[in-house]
């Protein structure tokens, strides 16, 4: 694991950003490998449908992240104050917690999987493809928990490496089965669906052999687990804003391709193979903002408050950086990256016109994210929540359906940067109030002392 509370800010967080960033990049080439195979091989009706489902799967990668956060920023707040006990009592909770969300979350999928997609205005020619690969995906959602909370735990804890590790084999894994199932087998976007559940289930499985076979802290057991209600609920307090925020912003997701779907399947497949583009494109911001949040985290717990502030500039520095980058690349190429996934004209027009439209302002999109990874790092997600529902449902939403009614498509792609603006603002002027500090690294009440074993690992940091 990786103590981040010494040594050059700016090199620490980028050393941390880098693996988190090549295992998002990993993690979202399962959609774009789905997307291309399904667009090339079965046809945009097929592409059309995996976008249809793309809101609903956003909606529960949103839950998990909300749901992990907040064991997230105590882990990396205990870890920063040297409390072993305290860091081992949250990561039971967690896997208790998380294990039966996941179930709970896998029975209301498969369900009301068809009433989702009917409220979104699925069209009709594509509902029967959409319902197959939601129903299949909400199956193996147990994988997807696992490996998010694991993930989680391991960033808490400083360690982004290992997570890309697993991925690459994981990544492989899908590409080799989305083949097979698909083109060999010939079992359309099922098997696409097929393929991203096993390759998810291996990921997870991978993940618990690592914790077993590393530090007792990490260790995987089902005898002994601690499900402590103290450390709960201070979890749930840091995540539920965390969480609130995630599903509005999936919520707002529904409400746009709702708008997209008014406007057919093709706006519906363009808009589906420019937000594969899109997402990786936004992915530095994302790695960044889990980096400081962690960075943060570890530098209150240990009361180095010059140090979050002097992380935050280097932060924003790196994704001003990257995120030029990553305009000039998508505008100037966005017409071939969204002819990866079809040969079709107008749906290649889509795509490429909500990229010149967005591309110009990630820039703003990244700062906004990584100062809201600061203030998650310090414990403070009301304000991110906030901005999330100011930025998308009070400014984006409404934009986007206004301008789409008089000056069509273009009027919903408006919508983001517009949006984007307004919420980098609030959170830049909250956290420059200083309000943050107040609440400070978390302290638990007193706990038993450690089993012999685990004494002995207590903070020797090189054994992580």
């Amino acid at each position: 694991m990786k103590d981040l509370t010494t040594g050059n800010e700016g090199r620490l967080i980028w050393n941390f950003t880098l693996p988190m960033l090549a295992g998002n990049a990993l993690q979202q080439s399962y959609n774009v490998v789905d997307s291309v195979i399904v667009g090339r091989v079965v046809g945009k009706s097929a592409l059309a449908a995996v976008g249809a489902s793309f809101p609903v799967l956003f909606l529960l990668i949103s839950l998990i992240v909300g749901a992990t956060m907040g064991f997230s920023v105590l882990i990396s707040q205990y870890f920063g104050a040297r409390d072993l006990s305290s860091v081992r009592r949250t990561i039971d909770t967690s896997y208790i917690f998380l294990f039966f969300a996941s179930l709970l979350m896998t029975a209301v999928g498969l369900l009301f999987s068809e009433s989702i997609l009917r409220l979104l205005d699925t069209p009709e020619e594509i509902l029967p493809q959409a319902l197959t690969f939601l129903r299949i995906t909400f199956g193996g959602l147990v994988f997807l928990f696992g490996y998010g909370s694991v993930s989680a735990i391991l960033r808490g804890l400083g360690d982004s490496k290992t997570p890309l590790y697993i991925l690459v084999f994981s990544t492989v894994l899908n590409a080799g089965l989305v083949a097979l199932f698909v083109i060999g087998l010939g079992w359309g976007i099922a098997g696409s669906a097929w393929a991203t559940v096993l390759a998810q289930g291996a990921s997870f499985i991978g993940a618990m052999i690592y914790l077993n076979r590393t530090h007792p802290v990490l260790k995987f057991r089902l005898r002994g687990l601690q499900f402590d209600r103290a450390i709960f609920k201070k979890a749930l307090g840091i995540g539920l804003p965390a969480g609130a925020q995630q599903v509005l912003g999936a919520g707002g997701m529904m409400v746009l391709t709702r708008l997209v779907n008014g406007f057919g399947a093709d706006a519906l497949a363009g808009y589906t193979a420019a937000g594969r583009v899109d997402t990786f494109a936004i992915m530095p911001a994302m790695s960044l903002s889990a980096a400081i949040s962690t960075f943060v985290g570890q530098n209150l717990g240990a009361g180095k408050l010059e140090r979050v502030r002097s992380g935050l500039k280097a932060a924003l520095l790196i994704s001003a950086a990257t995120s030029l980058a990553t305009t000039l690349a998508v505008v100037v190429f966005g017409w071939h990256l969204i002819a990866m996934f079809t040969t079709d004209p107008a749906v290649v027009a889509v795509g490429a016109r909500y990229l010149l439209i967005v591309g110009g302002f990630y820039i703003v999109f990244s700062s906004m994210f990584v100062v809201n990874g600061a203030l998650r790092g310090a414990g403070d997600t009301v304000i991110p929540m906030l901005v999330t529902l100011l930025a998308l449902w009070v400014i984006r939403v409404p934009v986007s359906t206004y301008l789409a009614a008089r000056i069509g498509m273009d009027g919903i792609w408006w919508g983001a940067p517009v949006a984007w603006c307004a919420g980098l603002a609030f959170s830049a002027g909250y956290f420059a109030t200083g309000r943050w500090k107040r609440l400070g690294p978390a302290r638990p009440a007193p706990v038993p002392e450690l089993p012999p074993e685990e004494e002995e690992a207590e903070w020797n940091v090189s054994k992580f």
